[in-house]
């Protein structure tokens, strides 16, 4: 037999009985949450074309996606994230709908090297894109979505932080740095290398004023004041665009009772291609990367025929489960409410008993094994099952107490009405 057949491949895992309970349990929590903002679930095919990721505003290197072929040769990738197929699907089948869309998803992609995931290369996104509209309103609810989504996980000690791209393109703009230079400094700056960006910069020749702004940018993160302080900063009209329309989705934010969870961090400087505007993304403790991220995308939708305003977050369901774990938060288990065993003359009533105490929406199962009463308690005290109900007969139901060891009796009429 070869070796490979008992094994899973690396960045993949079987996820058994009690965390696949509690990840299911994450999901329905998060998909009732995203409901309740109006938003509608799609799910799009685990495969696409290669070319839907490989252009645009924002491709995703071919070297982090799962490729292969079809019977045309044509080339096939898992997909490695959700929100380009949903661009795609807004320009397609909901190019002529009324804006704004509203969307969710939870289901699983797939990357190389994908950090997001706990370095999994198969990992599970639960999210929401709000597209058409355009507005501060549209980030906030986007980013209060996302922090509704985190706290409804079981998660209390996190934080949200918000930069604005725009501020970071309007300084480089006055620097004259070539494309790649400024790449290179944006790298730099979301790393937090200060001495990194000192390097880079000092090698240019860059205004006194405009250097030391661009020095600053790793550490210009906290609260509101934040954006008062640097407004006397710059003359930049872009940079000052940029700065009000945060302002103003902090607002948003603070009348939404939310900016306990909420850090300006104008060095969060994501994807200068993909995103247009205000990104964020979402830490907690004892885990060593973000949670969530998001942002405005304004020129994604476009690449595939329909331009219109873009914003949406992902939360990786992964790394919500390993911070859960690793703080410590109680999750919850599996449980068997009773367990059903009967003689053959009572095999009719025991069949009808359980299907009413599932319609009750108890967790009932029934003894298959036969091997009579006693084996019956043994197996339910290994599983930790609190009660046993044993049906000798069509008129007999006795109720076995695991806990106290009682033995009492109970009617069909008292288990149909749950009084037992």
């Amino acid at each position: 037999m070869s070796k490979w057949k008992i094994y899973t491949p690396e960045g993949v895992q079987d996820i058994l009985f009690d965390e696949c309970f509690r990840k299911r349990n994450l999901e329905g929590k998060i998909r009732e949450l995203f409901r309740t903002y109006g938003c509608l679930e799609v799910e799009t095919p685990t495969m696409e074309f290669y070319d839907v990721f490989s252009a645009g505003t924002a491709p995703i290197p071919q070297e982090k996606m799962f490729k292969f072929f079809d019977q045309q040769g044509r080339i096939l990738v898992l997909r490695p994230e959700m929100t380009v197929p949903i661009a795609r699907v807004t320009a397609t089948k909901y190019k002529d709908a009324e804006d704004p869309i509203k969307y969710f998803y939870i289901c699983n992609a797939f990357k190389f090297n994908q950090l997001g995931g706990g370095k999994q290369k198969e990992f599970t996104e639960a999210g929401v894109e709000i597209v058409g509209a355009g507005g501060p309103e549209a980030d906030a609810e986007v980013i209060a979505a996302a922090i509704n989504a985190v706290k409804c996980t079981g998660l209390e000690s996190f934080q949200i932080d918000i930069g604005q791209v725009e501020f970071f393109k309007g300084l480089m703009e006055e620097t004259g740095l070539s494309e790649d230079e400024i790449e290179q400094v944006r790298i730099l700056i979301d790393a937090k290398d200060y001495l990194g960006v000192e390097e880079l910069v000092e090698a240019h020749e860059i205004r006194k004023d405009l250097k030391e702004l661009i020095l600053s940018i790793p550490k210009l993160f906290g609260s509101l004041d934040v954006i008062d302080r640097v407004e006397k900063l710059t003359f930049n009209k872009r940079s000052l665009k940029a700065l009000e329309n945060l302002r103003q989705v902090l607002e948003l934010l603070d009348d939404y009772g939310l900016s306990r969870y909420v850090s300006v961090d104008l060095g969060t400087v994501q994807s200068l291609d993909y995103y247009t505007g205000v990104v964020f993304r979402g830490f907690t403790y004892d885990v060593g990367f973000p949670i969530l991220s998001g942002g405005r995308y304004d020129r994604l939708v476009g690449g595939f025929g329909k331009e219109c305003s873009a914003t949406g977050f992902s939360l990786g369901i992964n790394m919500i489960m390993t911070a859960l774990e690793r703080q410590g938060i109680c999750a919850e288990k599996p449980q068997t409410d009773s367990l059903v065993c009967y003689e053959r003359a009572g095999r009719k009533t025991a069949f009808s008993v359980c299907s009413q105490l599932r319609e009750q929406g108890l967790n009932v199962e029934m003894d298959i094994a036969g091997g009579g009463l006693e084996a019956v308690k043994k197996y339910a005290s290994r599983k930790g099952i609190g009660g046993i109900l044993y049906i000798p007969d069509s008129d007999s139901i006795e109720v076995h107490n695991m806990q106290t060891g009682e033995v009492s009796s109970a009617t069909i009429e008292q288990l149909a009405k749950g009084g037992w």
